[in-house]
């Protein structure tokens, strides 16, 4: 029977145990529940599922208007003998294909083609290609990891990024490159004997992906993969995850292949539990998310993953449209977020909306990890109402709390999906990793409840992003920017500042959607800032709300609204949508400085004084 909350008939229960960590103050944690047996990859997955039902559509994608789907057959069939062409191009498992392209039919061909013969695939962030003016990055990889070959799907789109790399085989799949070799020749080989031995000779160890870090500074750092991180992986959601095993998911998402939580959560688990997946060239911004709108009426998912900029967009059009609302809910299982917090406001909108729609509320759930853990490390598999809950550890890994400045620890993690280190960086992969060999995330947590470990743990944000004020006062920056954003929906997301100064101030974006909502219409900007006389009525008298409830170190006394969105190109955004705080002050210090400017300047709002 379904039970009222719509989350015990999905889910495992959370059963926790305990030990002492070692140290003082540590903890280490792990699921009751052993890892059970799982693939050596996850191709063998595709293959298995292949056999049962070769018809079943795997990945589809909008083509001309209409939908181009691939089957499991089909996929499996391409695989072979795109893995047999890039074996025939001495491609293997010391010569990568680097993918410059974003998710697609063809750019999951050649990765499914690549992994079945052994070779590493590196997914790089389409940004890289289509927004940097000098291609340094690519470079950098490129030379970093020396590439057998190139993949873009556009000839022409990508054209000035393949120019930047000089010497190395592309393949395209769309357009004219002299010297390029177009796709379809590779699908049109015949596999042999070489691709045949390869998929037999696969290791768990071997190295299915070096996916790169979105760091702001610096060259990218290559996180090795290997097939058992991909496929244990999945295994451990899986269990935390039960109807996955009878029933296959069908999801429509946008989250970019260069990134672990699209690339590796979500389209592993299509393949792994014979699902499908409809790419979604949406994105969670005004001008883009009415092709989201579109593919999810097409196609109503039964798992829906975003991030909340993306809900902050989604909500709104929900209880715009009943129709549209009706379609998307119709088969909908469960709402997935992750990359941040769901402010709690936006969570009961979400709530709410899906009662009024199919008279019941759809389970919110979320996970936490990492690029080098494959990369779920714990599932929220149970009804919360933290926002920040992160859930408990899945079966098979090994959390260990360690005691960090604050009133929060360090999470570490070990077990089989965590990487064995860095692609190249004997270095960076030795500071990766403590005495016992866990790996030091720098992401503060807490205990939810410490009474009662099955309530989880919550997240505290990235403790290289948390700060003093001049008083001494320690400020949780991701604890702060959930509430604050729950309680000022009109702001799409923020960063705060007040490292060595008396108070918190924040930069924020607008969400337009909610601005056109509360305010009957959008601000315009004024030079760097959006100044509008209602909308910053409305944000004092927020801020006041917000510090009424909050303790000293979690007051945020000033707020700007940023004209400007966040930078993709200066790392002051993931393509996953996730800011980059200290990116965000560095690059916008006048504006900083400006918060703490006596008397407050035109344009700050100051949170309104309550008698």
């Amino acid at each position: 029977m379904a039970s009222s909350d719509g989350v015990r008939d999905l889910f495992a229960p959370p059963r926790v145990l305990a030990a002492d960590g070692g140290e003082p103050g540590e903890l280490l944690l792990r699921s009751a529940e052993e890892l059970g047996e799982y693939p050596v990859t996850v191709v063998h997955s595709l293959r298995e599922w292949a056999g049962i039902a070769p018809e079943h559509p795997l990945i589809s994608e909008r083509a001309r208007g209409d939908w181009r789907t691939v089957s499991y057959g089909r996929a499996v069939a391409a695989a072979d003998a795109i893995g047999q062409a890039l074996l025939d191009r001495d491609l293997g498992p010391g010569r990568p294909l680097l993918v410059l392209s974003g998710n697609g039919v063809d750019h999951l061909l050649v990765t499914l083609g690549a992994m079945m013969a052994g070779i590493p695939v590196a997914p790089v962030s389409v940004a890289y290609s289509l927004q940097s003016r000098d291609h340094a990055r690519i470079r950098d990889i490129a030379g970093l990891i020396g590439p057998g070959a190139v993949f873009a799907a556009d000839a022409a789109a990508f054209e000035a990024a393949l120019d930047a790399l000089p010497g190395i085989p592309a393949v395209v799949s769309a357009g004219h490159r002299d010297e390029a070799e177009q796709l379809s020749v590779l699908m049109n080989t015949n596999p042999g004997e070489a691709v045949r031995t390869a998929f037999a000779n696969l290791s768990p160890d071997g190295t299915a992906k070096i996916l790169f870090t979105s760091g702001s500074t610096g060259a990218p750092k290559g996180v090795l993969n290997t097939h058992r991180m991909l496929a244990a992986n999945q295994r451990m959601i899986r269990q935390a995850w039960p109807f996955l095993g009878w029933e296959r998911p069908v999801i429509v998402d946008w989250l970019p292949w260069s990134h672990t939580f699209g690339g590796n959560h979500n389209l592993n688990m299509m393949i792994s539990s014979g699902g499908t997946l409809y790419v979604d060239a949406g994105r969670p911004v005004p001008a883009l998310f009415g092709q989201t709108i579109r593919n999810l009426t097409d196609v109503p998912p039964t798992i829906y993953f975003n991030v909340p900029a993306g809900y902050a967009q989604l909500v709104p059009a929900l209880e715009a449209d009943p129709e549209f609302a009706a379609r998307f809910f119709s088969r909908l299982r469960l709402v997935f977020n992750a990359a941040a917090a769901l402010p709690a406001a936006l969570r009961d909108r979400l709530a709410a909306v899906a009662e009024h729609t199919v008279g019941r509320q759809i389970p919110v759930t979320g996970s936490w990890g990492a690029t080098e853990t494959a990369p779920a490390v714990t599932s929220a598999h149970f009804p919360f109402t933290d926002a920040r809950c992160i859930g408990v550890p899945l079966p098979g890994a090994e959390v260990k709390l360690v005691p960090a400045d604050g009133d929060a620890c360090e999470i570490r993690v070990r077990g089989p999906m965590v990487t064995p280190g860095y692609f190249g960086r004997p270095d960076l992969t030795a500071a990766a990793f403590d005495a016992d060999g866990f790996y030091r995330t720098g992401d503060a947590v807490a205990l939810a409840d410490p009474a009662d470990l099955s309530a989880g743990l919550v997240f505290r944000g990235r403790i290289a992003e948390d700060f003093k004020l001049a008083s001494g006062t320690f400020v949780r920056v991701g604890a702060v920017r959930t509430r604050l954003l729950s309680v000022i929906p009109v702001l799409s997301d923020a960063v705060l500042a007040g490292e060595n100064r008396d108070y918190v101030s924040a930069l924020g974006w607008l969400n337009a959607a909610e601005a056109r909502r509360l305010l009957g219409g959008e601000p315009a900007a004024d030079g760097e800032l959006i100044v509008h006389g209602e909308l910053h009525k409305l944000l004092a008298r927020a801020l006041a709300e917000h510090n009424g409830a909050a303790g000293s170190a979690a007051r945020v006394e000033r707020l700007v609204v940023l004209a400007s969105p966040a930078s993709l190109d200066a790392g002051e955004i993931t393509d996953k949508g996730y800011i980059n705080q200290r990116r965000v002050l560095a690059r916008r210090a006048g504006l900083v400085d400006m918060l703490y400017a006596d008397p407050v300047p035109a344009g700050v709002v100051a949170a309104e004084r309550t008698s």
